[in-house]
């Protein structure tokens, strides 16, 4: 559902930066089998307590965001930004957003990577490289890996990578970090709201030392669609894994009805005990699924998108 802006130029340095990571490859490092305990320097969440954002604009800049928090009536103190494979990590966006008392939240996308490689070490250095950078930023972070896995519609994910392989890259990831001691990361395992098409989650799953919060993409995009059924079910099938759930890719879509059917996804966000919610604020123009899901642009949307932020008791996060 993200925005994406790929140029000729970019894939083709992707493609020659996999080629060299391969060829230059270290050895996997030692058994994940037994890690410590996932860990986190962000504190325990609480119930409706972390309002998120998306924008077409970072990590170039920040405009968008703050015209977004004017149109929520609260800053938000989730703000992310999605990654591709083999970038590094975007260190003075984390600092921006540090400095208005939130955090970071990054989807990292396996774009032109082989997923395999990622679990047997053929990317280590880069994996190395990245978790240093996190490291020095010092700050909490949070990261989703291959975010959608249980989706056919992304090239990591169910039909095009064995549930098994994938599991061993996100340990392996997780591996890696701890190794570089940049324990200021939250790993958000994100899934797709179950749809006609995607696979059993539990089939993704890494484990729960491996794993802080878990992470559910769902949209609404038709007058039909609530909570239970965008999101009710899935829920459930997280139940296993006992950890925090943030709806962390939403939007409610025009076609939807959008001051009709928000009010409906901050109730179901309390009903279910959900962390919060990261709102996918971009315009999209292609189909039911790829809607306008901005707030900005409607009064009326807007209005109901603030009763709604009302209602959460957002997590208080100190500016850098």
């Amino acid at each position: 559902m993200r925005y994406r802006l790929l140029t000729v130029t970019a894939v083709v340095i992707a493609a020659v930066a996999v080629v060299l990571a391969v060829t230059h490859a270290r050895p996997q490092l030692g058994p994940a089998s037994h890690p410590p305990a996932a860990h986190t320097s962000l504190a325990a969440p609480k119930p409706a307590s972390f309002l998120g954002v998306y924008e077409k604009g970072p990590p170039g800049h920040y405009q968008r965001v703050t015209q977004f928090a004017q149109a929520a009536g609260k800053q938000p103190n989730l703000v992310g930004y999605y990654s591709g494979w083999l970038q590094g990590f975007e260190t003075p966006f984390a600092q921006t957003v540090t400095k208005h008392a939130a955090v970071t939240i990054m989807q990292w996308d396996p774009e032109h990577a082989s997923i395999a490689g990622i679990a047997a070490g053929s990317y280590d250095e880069y994996l190395r490289t990245f978790a240093d950078s996190v490291r020095r930023f010092g700050r909490p972070v949070v990261i989703g890996f291959g975010h959608e896995m249980n989706a056919t519609w992304y090239s990591w994910g169910y039909g095009h990578v064995r549930p098994a392989t994938f599991v061993a890259a996100w340990r392996h990831i997780v591996t890696v970090f701890r190794d570089q001691g940049a324990d200021n990361v939250t790993w958000l395992w994100t899934i797709n709201a179950d749809r006609p098409g995607t696979g059993a989650v539990k089939q993704w799953w890494p484990g729960a030392k491996y794993v802080d919060w878990v992470g559910i993409d769902g949209y609404y995009v038709r007058p039909s669609d609530n909570f239970y059924t965008v999101f009710g079910a899935t829920i459930a099938h997280v139940g296993f894994t006992h950890k925090p759930v943030l709806l962390s890719e939403t939007a409610v879509g025009p076609a939807a009805g959008q001051s009709a059917k928000i009010p409906n996804l901050f109730a179901g966000l309390h009903q279910f005990g959900a962390i919060g919610l990261v709102w996918f604020d971009i315009k999209q123009h292609d189909g039911l699924y790829h809607q306008d899901w901005r707030i900005e642009n409607s009064p009326s949307a807007q209005a109901a998108f603030r009763r709604g932020v009302s209602s959460l008791t957002l997590a208080r996060l100190s500016a850098g």
